[in-house]
């Protein structure tokens, strides 16, 4: 029902979702980097959900579950509660892909183990939401200090900033993979450049092709256990031609019935 303020006003909950959306997409989408999106997701959460005392963020790393994010302490303590028992409604989250509320932890008897800790840490009430961005999963977890903490329109404005933080989260995943892009393809073009001159350099010293001059540099990488480019800035840098070790050349086959040699 929608709630009436003093002097006969109406307050709309649809409007007051639809400011928060606003808010929300324009804060996660200004973040850039993964890292700052979590704790702005985190931060959102504490300061738009009325009964969230604290936030954190679990996300799957290989085998292993971490908090990356999370706006007090006892986030990471609880957390751990939850990884130590296998069981819990935020490892829920992320199994199911599905919204766990535990409305009161000291009679949740889906999570016995976990609630009695909390319980006894001061948490009360917990909404974990799932969060799935690209190859990364995980759950937006939020906690309360009280029972009954999070109403119809908490648990409403948690999802969708669960919605919001996984899109924001896919964004800034895509701008950090193009940047990692960009920086091996500047870097191979500086290898290529950086081989090219050393292959020159002995072209002309040793009046030899290209194809030979980048057999040289191969080899000394071989012998030298170093990366080609490595070679090759070490010629440039001083102008000395690459250890190549040792040149074995080949021993000429022996004729069929020849005799060995006698001193």
């Amino acid at each position: 029902m929608p709630h009436t303020e003093p002097g006969g006003i109406r307050e709309d909950p649809t409007s007051e979702l639809t400011l928060d959306f606003s808010l929300a997409a324009r804060t996660l989408f200004s973040a850039g980097s993964v890292e700052d999106t979590l704790a702005r997701v985190v931060g959102l959460a504490v300061s738009t959900i009325e009964g969230c005392d604290f936030a954190g963020i679990f996300l799957v790393d290989g085998i292993a579950v971490t908090t990356p994010v999370h706006s007090d302490p006892l986030v990471l303590e609880i957390d751990g509660v939850q990884q130590r028992h296998n069981e819990g409604p935020c490892l829920n989250a992320i199994r199911e892909g599905l919204t766990f509320y535990a409305e009161d932890l000291a009679d949740d008897t889906r999570w016995p183990r976990f609630g009695a800790q909390a319980t006894a840490t001061g948490v009360r009430s917990v909404l974990a939401l799932p969060l799935a961005a690209n190859r990364t999963f995980g759950a937006l977890n939020l906690y309360a200090r009280y029972p009954s903490a999070f109403g119809v329109i908490d648990r409403a404005r948690g999802q969708l900033l669960a919605a919001l933080a996984a899109l924001a989260l896919s964004s800034a995943q895509a701008h950090e993979d193009e940047e990692r892009r960009a920086t091996n393809l500047h870097a191979a073009l500086d290898t290529r450049e950086m081989i090219g001159q050393a292959q020159g350099i002995l072209m002309e010293r040793e009046r030899i092709s290209a194809d030979q001059a980048f057999a040289v540099l191969r080899r000394a990488s071989q012998h030298l256990n170093v990366k080609l480019r490595e070679v090759a800035q070490a010629l440039v840098d001083t102008g000395q031609r690459p250890d190549i070790g040792a040149v074995r050349t080949a021993r000429p086959p022996e004729r069929e019935g020849a005799r060995p040699e006698t001193e």
